[in-house]
């Protein structure tokens, strides 16, 4: 953290700026515990993934019947935890937006066995959350693999936007911006209730198809074509530079990755085939 800014748990004073220790990244007893409460959004990537190994493993955690997998001596899940505070120092740098509601937990108003802790809120209205993937990551891909989770935590809020800031190794830094897709949330909802139902009954879940890259749906909900923006970190670090990387947060086509292309997801197919 920045000298004077908020500390968040696990952050410690170093010299002039503020740090997270390696030992209190580590999960609690007590919020292991709240995880089993509910699915997160988190659970909601294990869910939708289609790999039952992992979907069984969530599935004899949440009933109690297996310990939680400790990732704490994993370097690629420190390393992610550990650069969440610099993620976002840099990204309220580079857009000039602020991002509050640091690890706050939401519950759904509806379904409470729903929930999210959030890397953060922008100006009351942006779920954001913050990763740090491999340099040699595809962007579409990182998209993919964090869009259930981005859509649970926006249905879980009631936002209707979503901002996924990404640090791929230490060479580039970029913003994504996903709008809320109804009927991919209802999709989601549909086998996260599956999940859970198996969960309070004993009964061993299925795992449900993975969507394939074809049909991720990116859809605002006022029905218009779904798309994404994106954001690259400039070249160089001049005013015009940082003007120029802030104007492709704009809906203009030749800023938008061929992802943003219009896509639909399974539920919408058929909803068309039926008219």
């Amino acid at each position: 953290m920045l000298p004077g800014g908020p500390m968040n748990r696990g952050e410690t004073k170093r010299g002039p700026a503020t740090w997270p220790t390696l030992q209190a990244l580590k999960s609690s007893r007590a919020e292991q515990l709240a995880r089993c409460r509910g699915i997160g959004g988190s659970d909601a990537n294990i869910i939708l993934s289609g790999n039952p190994d992992r979907l069984i493993d969530l599935w004899l955690e949440k009933r109690g019947e297996k310990a939680p997998e400790d990732f704490s001596d994993r370097l690629a899940v420190a390393l992610g935890c550990w650069t969440e505070s610099f993620n976002r120092q840099w990204f309220e740098q580079r857009t000039g937006r602020r991002v509050s509601e640091i690890g706050k937990t939401v519950v759904c108003s509806e379904h409470k066995w729903r929930r999210c802790t959030l890397d953060g809120v922008i100006e009351a209205t942006t779920v954001w959350e913050a990763k740090h993937t491999s340099a040699f990551t595809k962007a579409e891909d990182v998209v993919e693999r964090y869009m259930p989770q981005l859509q649970h935590n926006m249905a879980v809020t009631g936002f209707h936007q979503a901002t996924l800031s990404v640090i791929f190794g230490n060479q580039k830094f970029e913003i994504f911006e996903v709008a809320a897709d109804w009927l991919y949330q209802v999709e989601l909802l549909d086998a996260e209730q599956h999940f859970w139902d198996c969960v309070q009954t004993g009964r061993e879940p299925v795992a449900a198809e993975a969507y394939s890259r074809a049909t991720r749906a990116v859809c605002p909900r006022d029905g218009a074509t779904g798309l994404f923006t994106w954001f690259r970190e400039p070249p160089s670090d001049t005013a015009d530079s940082r003007r120029k990387s802030r104007n492709t947060l704009s809906a203009s086509a030749s800023h938008r990755p061929k992802l943003s292309q219009k896509y639909t997801s399974p539920a919408s197919t058929a909803a068309r085939s039926s008219r």
